[in-house]
């Protein structure tokens, strides 16, 4: 398994990885637009990240207009639908608005910060990511 972890915040990618390392390899993306990067490559080395996790308010590109971007690099790209990477955002947004949008993007789980630990496996399992 592979997980890409995406927060400009050192704090929270931290928390993270300490509650993901036993479950995949974790790497870490500051903004949207090394999000964006990090996901092309493994999807153009055809092997998609299984889990995406988005901050939303980010620097460059927040984690609205990233997912939008990797969910058109999926689309164009030879994956078959069931090989697109989950993605749940995790934020400190809580309105309708921001949720909304998180779905029309293609996001597959909404989490609100501060991040629970049994939440966060809860979803995962519901995903079928773990």
């Amino acid at each position: 398994m592979k997980f890409l972890i995406v927060d400009d915040d050192f704090t929270n990618r931290l928390l993270l990885q300490e509650i993901l390392k036993d479950y995949a390899t974790i790497h870490i993306a500051v903004d949207g637009v090394e999000a964006v990067n990090a996901a092309k490559d493994a999807i153009e080395d055809k092997a998609p990240y299984d889990c995406i996790f988005f901050d939303i308010l980010m620097p460059k590109l927040n984690g609205q207009q990233a997912l939008k971007q990797i969910r058109k690099i999926e689309s164009d790209s030879t994956l078959l639908k069931e090989q697109y990477s989950k993605v749940i955002m995790i934020t400190a947004l809580n309105d309708k608005k921001n949720i909304k949008e998180a779905i029309n993007a293609g996001s597959n789980g909404y989490i609100v910060k501060p991040v629970n630990q049994f939440d966060l496996i809860k979803k995962l399992k519901e995903l079928d990511v773990l």
